[in-house]
């Protein structure tokens, strides 16, 4: 392989193979990489801002039987810590959010083993009766394939029963890395990688809007990271014309404190601020069908993140009013509405508050600083 024909390649949106994204890993010097992926960002992203969002990070319960060796949030059931979340905690929850402008809520949970779908669609209804302008993120595809064992049904049904009480958009959670080999040494009790794929493809078909995520960092490979970037563009490609499909792409690094992955494997983050600057760009020269790409802030931190702007990200993600599971792995990063903007500033960008489908939306004149860290 050549690289001056890889760029060209890459330049014009042309799909890049596995192979060819391994070999620019391996072989093209980190500026290259970051100018072509900075072209592409211009190119695909003209306005030129870098967009951000209010939201919080609210759990539905603690309880799971997944048992991800990387996870230190989750409680196995009837743990003395266990619970599931109810109305008037999420009242109070939501109602701080709109104080501190939040327009929305990423709603995630655990496999608990008694938990239905009916258990979702009356929270999610009872949520939109008395919020009905917060928007619900809500889930991901192995709480649904979760969901589907528990009722014997199908994931079509289930994301239509989901979306028709209130689900706004599916978050690409539990996605780690598309690839069994992986998954059964970090995350066996979750769906496979088909599933996870099928499960967007079918959403995609019901015009649920999603996003795609991958962890990286930890057991995988080189080329099994370009595995599970050309699985995720290859489900966006199938998706119907009218969908957004997945409307970013959020690459993070595994967060490895205290988790049993670590303490029994031996495995640790030993990922490098050039690296992740790599796999953002990367990222979006392997994905040139999904618009958005998004800087890991509560992962890497801000200055590799300010660094992410120049290297094809557009996106800086939440403030993240409320984070708990990625925080119980050691990430300790954190953001107010007022620092995140300093920080897009900081890289010589305009901000930009946006929704989850990425309209604009102004900030509002009430909102109040946030001073508490949860």
């Amino acid at each position: 392989m050549i690289l001056e024909d890889l760029y060209k390649k890459a330049a014009a949106f042309e799909f890049l193979s596995v192979e060819e994204g391994v070999f620019l890993y391996h072989n093209a010097p980190l500026a290259d990489l970051m100018f072509i992926a900075d072209e592409l960002r211009k190119q695909q992203v003209p306005h030129g801002k870098v967009t951000w969002q209010i939201d919080r990070n609210v759990n539905t319960t603690n309880v799971c039987i997944a048992n991800c060796k990387f996870c230190n949030f989750f409680r196995i059931p009837g743990h003395p810590e266990a619970y599931i979340t109810d109305m008037p905690t999420y009242r109070k929850k939501i109602e701080e959010t709109i104080r501190y402008g939040g327009d929305q809520l990423l709603l995630q949970g655990g496999h608990h083993p008694e938990l239905g779908l009916q258990f979702y669609v009356d929270t999610f209804r009872q949520i939109k009766a008395e919020f009905p302008d917060i928007r619900l993120h809500a889930l991901g595809p192995p709480e649904v394939a979760h969901i589907t064992k528990l009722e014997k049904s199908n994931h079509k049904e289930v994301l239509q029963a989901l979306k028709a009480a209130g689900l706004d958009s599916l978050p690409g959670a539990g996605a780690e890395i598309l690839v069994d080999r992986v998954r059964r040494l970090i995350s066996k009790g979750k769906c496979g990688a088909q599933e996870w794929l099928d499960i967007m493809h079918e959403a995609h078909k019901l015009d649920i809007t999603t996003s795609a995520t991958m962890m990286f960092g930890h057991v995988e490979t080189i080329e099994e990271r370009f595995e599970h970037l050309v699985k995720i563009r290859e489900v966006q490609h199938r998706k119907p014309e009218r969908a957004n499909g997945f409307l970013a792409f959020i690459a993070w690094t595994f967060q490895d404190v205290d988790t049993l992955l670590t303490k029994i494997r031996g495995v640790h983050n030993l990922t490098t601020t050039e690296e992740y600057i790599k796999m953002v760009a990367l990222s979006r020269i392997m994905l040139p069908n999904i618009k958005n790409i998004q800087a890991s802030w509560l992962t890497v931190g801000k200055p590799t993140a300010q660094l992410c702007l120049h290297a094809g990200a557009n996106d800086f993600g939440s403030i993240m009013i409320e984070e708990n599971v990625v925080s119980a792995a050691g990430a300790p990063h954190r953001f107010t509405y007022k620092s995140i903007q300093e920080a897009i500033r900081e890289a010589g960008f305009e901000p930009q508050l946006r929704t989850q489908q990425y309209e604009w939306r102004p900030i509002p004149e009430t909102i109040e600083e946030q001073v508490v860290n949860y």
